[in-house]
């Protein structure tokens, strides 16, 4: 116990935050009023969160000064710009991501992948239930050993178990779950690796869906650090976990000694994408 008279002051010194590094150039690869594509790469984590704070994808883009066309600034008076990314990409995911530059451009893009993860209710023969989607995303994807077929439709529900280290828990394969839909393409089969090169486009937006789709049929990512078959971690003695508690490495964050969702090492990129745009339809 510690007392005090009226009128002291507690003083708590502590450890001064020090980010790991992390890769910081972002290519852009498409620009207009509305939004911006972005070309990210792998270590960059778009959102801050844990251990990353000011290394991200957002704080570049609040940190830019963007600049409205004249053309348009007489035409839309009252544009404010906010830009913000629309969606995720794991911090070890690289490739396109879509960012909108107004509040507008926002709302509207993030209805597009609302209407996707909605519509991921499924016929058995893999059909979509709903309207034309306004968004598509394809991804590229190195998984260890070879597909027998050349193309197949995952429909595994994702959700979260207890996982330690990750407060939130951690997404898994889980009959319990939410829907999700993957289709997978063989692009490649490169048998003297015993790999393959697949493109995978996404029907819903579950978080780590298509490195727990791809472990679920038996074929993880290549140097995938948390996902083995099934789409289950790869650590699975979770009652016995401790944590680091040497400070010095990350300046203050009790680092999980089995592995994260933020850990990177997979191969995953996103390769292209098709949308509608927010303002113009086409």
């Amino acid at each position: 116990m510690i007392l005090s008279r009226e009128g002291s002051k507690l003083v708590y010194h502590r450890l001064a935050w020090k980010e790991p590094f992390a890769p910081h150039l972002l290519q852009v690869l498409y620009e207009d009023d509305d939004m911006v594509a972005l070309n990210k790469p792998s270590g960059l984590q778009v959102l801050p969160k844990g251990i990353f704070q000011q290394r991200t994808v957002l704080a570049q883009l609040q940190w830019k000064e963007w600049k409205m066309p004249p053309s348009s600034c007489s035409k839309r008076k009252n544009v404010q710009l906010h830009p913000v990314p629309v969606h995720r990409l794991g911090r070890g995911t690289s490739g396109l991501l879509l960012c909108a530059k107004t509040k507008l451009a926002k709302v509207q893009l993030a209805s597009y992948f609302a209407e996707g993860a909605a519509n991921a209710e499924k016929k058995r023969d893999g059909t979509e239930v709903g309207k034309e989607r306004k968004i598509s995303k394809f991804y590229r994807a190195l998984v260890t050993g070879i597909l027998e077929h050349d193309g197949d439709v995952v429909t595994q529900p994702i959700g979260l178990v207890h996982y330690p280290g990750v407060a939130e828990g951690l997404y898994v394969a889980c009959s319990s779950g939410k829907p999700a839909m993957s289709k997978v393409c063989v692009l490649e089969r490169l048998a003297h690796q015993n790999q393959t090169l697949v493109q995978v486009e996404i029907h819903s937006g579950r978080p780590h869906q298509i490195r727990i789709h791809l472990a679920y049929i038996g074929h993880p990512l290549v140097d995938d650090p948390l996902y083995c078959i099934g789409g289950q971690p790869k650590f699975h003695d979770l009652e016995s976990t401790s944590t680091d508690i040497s400070f010095a490495y990350d300046g203050g964050y009790e680092r999980p000694l089995q592995p994260v969702p933020g850990d990177c090492g997979y191969h995953l990129h996103a390769h292209w994408l098709v949308l509608s745009h927010p303002t113009t339809n086409k």
